[in-house]
Order: structure tokens, then sequence, then C-alpha cells
């Protein structure tokens, strides 16, 4: 069950009110495989002005991704629609947690799609915090965002990266039927840790979301991820690629979990960049049409080069199945 905490009072919030009675975990040195270099760029300026111009939230900043400063260089930005307070309180993720204000931002589809055209972005990902709270999980918001993106910039392709919509009765159909070019939803770790490293959502649930789309429409293109370092086994990540290929999903991403607070999940080891290897090798022959396993692969990083290949990917495949 998701818990709703409601923190707003005088005081400044915390960003994490469900964390602060934890103990400290403690945080591990990080290798020379996994620094990277404060963001300093033009490109990134750039990016960033629009950004807080437009008056939007990335998961970029809010959820402290190590690929911002490449990103963004590239004008790359993943927006993250329906504010930046999440209902859930999963103990891997920076992004503040708390109950949100309530409804919608009517306006912030469109400017969304201003940003999109003003950045003049040929691939997008839209992201959102889990609002709980909301009838529809948020769902049209998600629909609305899309439909003003092809309304402004119909060349550019859209990349969705949604919630679970856990208990939704079916609003998540909604954003299936307004047809994003790749529909993402992230499995994140192996069912063993669910309890606690993402309480408020159900393994299987989320597996079922990844099917119904392509049960509903089977031309687009699913895609999940995983972090992996928190204690999972081989086994079970392998075990994890059998079922997302059963759910029928094309893409897999694999990376390093990195622990944003001592209040977080502790990291239980970092994982070489040989083993990713290993994994991108393994899942790769269990039929993905596309996979990035690395230490700093994240859903949205290189999404529109990915993109492109997974495009690629599937036209090779199916040529070959009519040969």
């Amino acid at each position: 069950m998701a818990n709703l905490i409601d923190t707003r009072s005088g005081a400044p919030r915390p960003r994490h009110p469900e964390k602060q009675a934890r103990p400290d975990t403690p945080v591990l040195r990080k290798p020379d495989w996994i620094r990277v270099k404060a963001p300093t760029s033009q490109g990134y300026n750039e990016t960033r002005n629009i950004v807080k111009s437009k008056g939007l939230v990335t998961v970029c900043e809010e959820a402290g991704c190590p690929n911002i400063g490449e990103c963004w260089d590239k004008k790359h930005a993943t927006m993250m629609i329906l504010g930046e307070i999440c209902t859930r309180a999963c103990s891997f993720c920076n992004v503040a947690t708390g109950k949100p204000r309530p409804g919608v931002e009517e306006d912030e589809p469109a400017r969304v799609a201003e940003a999109v055209a003003e950045m003049g972005l040929s691939h997008v990902v839209i992201t959102s915090v889990d609002r709980d709270d909301l009838e529809d999980g948020g769902a049209m918001h998600f629909v609305n965002t899309i439909n003003a993106i092809r309304a402004r910039s119909p060349g550019t392709t859209i990349e969705i990266l949604t919630p679970d919509f856990l208990r939704k009765d079916g609003w998540e159909n909604r954003v299936i039927d307004a047809r994003p070019d790749v529909f993402n939803h992230n499995l994140e770790t192996v069912p063993r840790l669910y309890l606690t490293i993402r309480p408020g959502a159900r393994y299987f649930h989320s597996l079922r979301l990844l099917q119904k789309v392509k049960d509903r429409d089977p031309g687009q293109f699913t895609k999940s991820g995983l972090m992996v370092g928190l204690g999972e086994t081989k086994e079970e990540v392998m075990q994890v690629m059998d079922d997302m290929r059963s759910a029928g999903v094309d893409f897999l991403t694999i990376g390093q979990y990195l622990q944003p607070t001592r209040k977080h999940a502790a990291i239980d080891r970092f994982v070489t960049p040989e083993e990713f290897k290993a994994y991108e090798e393994i899942a790769r022959a269990k039929g993905f049409l596309m996979v990035s396993a690395s230490p700093l692969t994240r859903s949205s990083h290189h999404a529109g080069e990915d993109f492109a290949q997974l495009r690629a990917a599937r036209d090779a495949y199916l040529a070959a199945r009519k040969a």
C-alpha cells in the first residue's frame, strides 16, 4: 500500500520525511569507472535556462542523475510532469516525497511542448512522480502532454517513463492509446527486494503493465530497466530478463545503483564493467532488440540514439523473418 505523507507546515519540510528516522547507511567509495565531471558547459547552461524559463521540473535534477552534464550539453533533458512531490517512498530514489498539492497544472503540457520545440528535440522523454492521490494516477496528464508535443513538434518521437498506475482501474489504457513511440516502465529490481527497495509497488503488477502495452498495441515499443548493486544475484537478474521477455519487452537497460544519501538504501557492491558486458550479452541472447548495460546507464541516457537503433533492430528482425 502506498503511503501519503503530509508534512506541510510553517517549517521547511525535509526532502524525504519518511527516511529521517532511519539509521545512516554506509557510503562506499566510488570506483574510478563511475566518476563523472561536474557540469559546466555552455550547452548545459542553455538547457538549464530553457527548462527554468518554462517553469519545468526534470528528473535529471530531482533524481540527481550522474549523466546530467553530458545530456544537457546535448540539449537532452527528461521532463518530469505532475509536480516534484512523489507519493511513494522508494528507498533508492532521491525525488522528494510527501503529499502533493491537489490537482495538476493544466498548462504544464503546453509548457513542455514549448520547451521541446525551443530545444529542437528529435526525441523526448517524459516521466513523472507517482501520484497515488489522483483518481487516474496522472494518466490523462500524460495523454495531454503527448498530444501537446505532437501538435507543436509532429516530427519529434516521444518516449514516456510512467508510474505503475497501481489500483487505477484501467486508466493506463488511455496512455497506451495515446500511442507514444516508446512506453517505458522500470521494474527497478528483482522481486525479492521489492519490500525494502520499492515497497509501494508490486513486481507482477508492473510486469503486467508492460504486457498490457504489447497486448493492446503490438507495434508500440516497450522498455524497462533494472538497477544492480543492491544485493541481487546474477540468477535473479536473469530471471527478471526472462520475465520481461515473456511480457514482450523490447529494450532493457541495466545500471549501477548509486546511493543518494546515507538515509537511502545502502549499496551492496559496485558491479564491474565486465559484469555489465556479460549482462548485455546474456540479454541479447534472450532476444531483446536493444540492450544498454553499463555502470552509468539510466533509463533515458542516450534515449534518442537508442531509439533509432531500436527501430532499426526491429526492421532488421522483421526483414529476416520475411526472407
